[in-house]
């Protein structure tokens, strides 16, 4: 007898993408006023047994989920301004590109720019511990920051609106409740379960993770986060993982707390149209049937 999945999704551009474990669903609003639902598989080198063990995992998700978040952010851009179907999907070297890109430039901000920033007040801040708490400080503000400013763009906004309809729509699935718009609109729009979370997990666990590494020189200080970087996302992700199911417990729901309060600029209260987009994505894979054996 399967047991019930966990479903997750993406807002993208005027749209919601939902996953279950075989494949996605991605509805999007056509120019039209009509919802277009697209179904599309997973990569499936990520299911592999191996990739799904502790601490492995973590990583494999982060990677798994820049792949198909990038391929549905292009698909729905293209069927929102009325493309056809098909038309400016990416290769594989464009797809390569383009999350090499977004990659290069996270480690531009959130690796090289804190650890540069720390190495540089080495004369006024002295001693490893000391060093990494700077260094993770830094990281922590310069993640603020980029999220506050992204969230003040009116495009960004109206995609968070999107990304607060697809948290609702799976609290309203979680909560065993009819899936139309009426019984979605109460729920709340910050998820435990949710992306964000996850990065700011990431920067935390960083910061104690990195304390075992020596200061000295700074490309080793670099280089050494660079590498340090998977086993990062699987303690992160674990971490959110346990969170997650022991909401219950007063001892553990703390963790979460920070992850609710940055969501607060990563959604937004989303209109019925939005809410309708988001269940429409979300039956698309429930109408699936799929299930974990």
């Amino acid at each position: 007898m399967g047991r019930p999945v966990q479903y997750g999704g993406q807002a993208v551009i005027e749209g919601v993408m939902m996953r279950g474990p075989r494949e996605s669903a991605i509805a999007v609003r056509l120019p039209n006023g009509e919802i277009e639902v697209t179904h599309v598989g997973l990569n499936t080198w990520a299911a592999k047994p191996v990739f799904k063990l502790p601490l492995i995992r973590g990583f494999v998700a982060l990677v798994d989920s820049l792949i198909v978040g990038t391929r549905a952010l292009t698909f729905s851009a293209n069927r929102s301004m009325g493309e056809e179907e098909g038309e400016e999907e990416l290769g594989f070297w464009e797809l390569a590109l383009t999350i090499g890109f977004a990659f290069g430039l996270g480690l531009l901000l959130f690796v090289g720019l804190p650890t540069g920033m720390a190495h540089l007040l080495q004369g006024k801040v002295t001693g490893v511990v000391w060093q990494n708490l700077l260094e993770g400080a830094i990281r922590l503000v310069v993640f603020f920051l980029y999220i506050l400013l992204i969230s003040r763009v009116k495009d960004i906004q109206r995609v968070f609106q999107y990304h607060g309809a697809e948290h609702k729509a799976i609290f309203a699935y979680e909560a065993g409740k009819e899936l139309t718009v009426e019984n979605t609109r109460p729920f709340p729009r910050l998820h435990p379960r949710c992306g964000t979370s996850f990065l700011l997990i990431v920067v935390v666990v960083s910061i104690f993770v990195f304390a075992f590494v020596g200061l000295h020189p700074l490309w080793w200080r670099i280089i050494s986060r660079i590498l340090l970087m998977p086993f990062v996302a699987g303690i992160a992700y674990e971490i959110l993982k346990f969170s997650a199911r022991h909401l219950e417990s007063p001892w553990f729901r703390w963790l979460i707390v920070p992850g609710l309060l940055l969501q607060k600029l990563t959604t937004r209260e989303p209109d019925d149209s939005q809410l309708e987009v988001a269940l429409a994505a979300l039956k698309g894979v429930l109408d699936s049937g799929q299930e974990l054996t």
